[in-house]
């Protein structure tokens, strides 16, 4: 059966195997599919569980001011080393590629764990981050590989249902984890889930084994990490670290304008470049990038701050604060699903672009209005309304980018929204971070004078158990700092996301390729798009 798979995947994967070998494919591929799952679970489930932890952590371990980086680390790491793993995939062989990438994210994890103080974490999550990468891309490949375009619709239920346990019950784990077993479970319990996909792709997957002559683009690769590194540093030191106009600040900026140009102009002249120019001659794909970009800024931003203000002002445990997440989070998995299954069938899409920018401009600012008398019910509201717009907009990114370019480009395009997205989350988590702790010093010291100072430094300690500790002047300070902080982000959140509804309102409605039932007498296969794998 492996070789009749090989032979069908060489043959541009349009086949999974012949009828003789029809009565083992369903096992082989069933079993597939699970460690393709439990690899997808790993590296979505990964920044929901330390995002609802992050509080208890930073209390152990210091370092408020670093906080954003835990996650930055991670998706920059995870943005830097996408577009090198499909690479790696295409010249060596998939397999082998997606099962380094599943050490490498576990060595990660384990390190992580073990990690005692906020500087090891970090280095230990830009690990994770570099495995992570692998993950997705070997996910979307080996699927791509394995299952012809007419038959990947029966399998999107499957993926949808591990977006679902990931955005849903990634909080709730988190918080639990972290209040009976602690934090750094958050980390190892990847451990057996990774080596359970390990074992069962080891075992059952046979891809063929390949050497294409083409080159890495290194130097790309380098030159685009450079560019992202030195600006999110910017964004992150500036006004905290370091003054905006210091020597060290200036000096980011010109390194990363200097490495985005860069490798602006070697993409015109590389063989095998990361991300060919071309496709951005698409309105359309552009103006997806875009909106992608603005949807990772702002969900990852929301993930991140939400539990700080549940636990800090509305007094939430670690597991509570991940309950209270489920109205942002189903809303937006149930809304994402029904856009995509509306899109496919009727072939129409810009209304929900349109629709989701406004829902999203719509519940950021609804969240910015929070403070330490809003209750649960209603800020359980406000995040229903911004995960409905999410919702709107997650599924279609990836669709009409897809649709926007030639079927050669498809893999390209496909990578390229996923990166435009992580560093979309990347850049809105420092963004965020840096104004949240700016805001946070600054009521501290306004009502709290020197002893706002002292507990500013160490403010992620104070959890709802160590609240009830301070004196009630020092305690109401806080939350008043927090309340601050929360409405300063969300309320630049809902400005950024301005851009993703002028962007919308940019959108030609271009009909979906193979969308809606074929005419008499045509291909059902011609010119039909992918199901779009790296969104559920």
């Amino acid at each position: 059966m492996a070789d009749k798979t090989q032979a069908a995947a060489g043959a541009g994967g349009e086949a999974v195997g012949r009828p003789a070998a029809e009565d083992k494919k369903p096992r082989s591929v069933r079993v597939v599919l699970l460690a393709l799952m439990i690899a997808m679970l790993l590296a979505m489930l990964d920044n929901m569980i330390v995002g609802t932890a992050m509080p208890t952590i930073v209390g152990e371990l210091g370092g408020l001011e670093h906080l954003s980086w835990v996650v930055t680390a991670y998706t920059l790491a995870t943005a830097a080393s996408t577009p090198i793993w499909g690479k790696l995939g295409d010249m060596y062989g998939r397999k082998g590629a997606f099962m380094t990438s599943i050490v490498i994210f576990l060595i990660g994890s384990a390190l992580s764990g073990m990690a005692q103080d906020m500087g090891q974490l970090i280095g230990f999550r830009a690990i994770q981050g570099l495995g992570a990468g692998g993950l997705m891309v070997g996910v979307m490949a080996i699927i791509g590989d394995l299952i012809p375009p007419r038959e990947r619709g029966k399998y999107q239920g499957m993926m949808a249902g591990v977006m679902a346990f990931a955005m849903i019950l990634g909080p709730l784990v988190g918080g639990t984890i972290t209040d009976h077993w602690g934090w750094r479970w958050s980390f190892y319990i990847n451990l057996p889930l990774g080596i359970v996909a390990l074992l069962a792709v080891s075992a059952v997957l046979h891809l063929p084994k390949k050497r294409v002559d083409a080159k890495i683009d290194y130097l790309g690769a380098g030159l685009l990490a450079l560019g992202i590194s030195s600006i999110v540093l910017v964004t992150t030191w500036g006004g905290t670290e370091y003054a905006w106009g210091s020597a060290r600040i200036m000096e980011l900026i010109g390194i990363g304008v200097a490495a985005l140009v860069g490798f602006v102009y070697w993409q015109t002249k590389a063989a095998a470049p990361v991300i060919p120019l071309h496709i951005f001659r698409s309105r359309n794909f552009t103006l997806m990038s875009l909106i992608g970009f603005i949807t990772g800024f702002v969900m990852f931003g929301a993930v991140l701050f939400l539990p700080l203000y549940q636990q800090s002002v509305q007094g939430a445990s670690a597991t509570n604060s991940g309950l209270l997440l489920l109205p942002l989070l189903g809303a937006m998995l149930a809304v994402s699903m029904i856009a995509g299954r509306v899109t496919t069938n009727s072939g129409r899409y810009k209304i929900f672009p349109l629709v989701g920018s406004v829902l999203m401009i719509i519940g950021l600012f609804l969240l910015s209005q929070m403070d330490t008398e809003t209750t649960r019910l209603t800020s359980g509201l406000y995040m229903a309304v911004l995960g409905a717009g999410m919702g709107c907009l997650m599924q279609i990114t990836m669709l009409v980018a897809q649709n926007s370019v030639e079927m050669k480009d498809m893999g390209v395009a496909s990578s390229s929204t996923t990166l435009f997205r992580t560093l979309g989350s990347s850049f809105g988590v420092a963004i965020m971070g840096a104004l949240f702790n700016h805001r946070v010093q600054d009521v501290m010291t306004e009502r709290a004078g020197a002893l706002g100072s002292q507990l500013t430094e160490k403010s992620a300690q104070l959890d709802a158990a160590s609240l009830a500790k301070l004196p009630a002047a020092a305690r109401e300070a806080y939350q008043h700092a927090v309340s601050s902080g929360t409405h300063s982000a969300f309320l630049l959140g809902s400005v950024v996301a301005v851009a993703a509804l002028i962007a919308a309102v940019f959108v030609k409605e271009v009909p979906l390729k193979g969308a809606g039932a074929p005419k008499p007498g045509e291909d059902e296969t011609r010119d039909a798009v992918p199901v779009p794998l790296a969104e559920v």
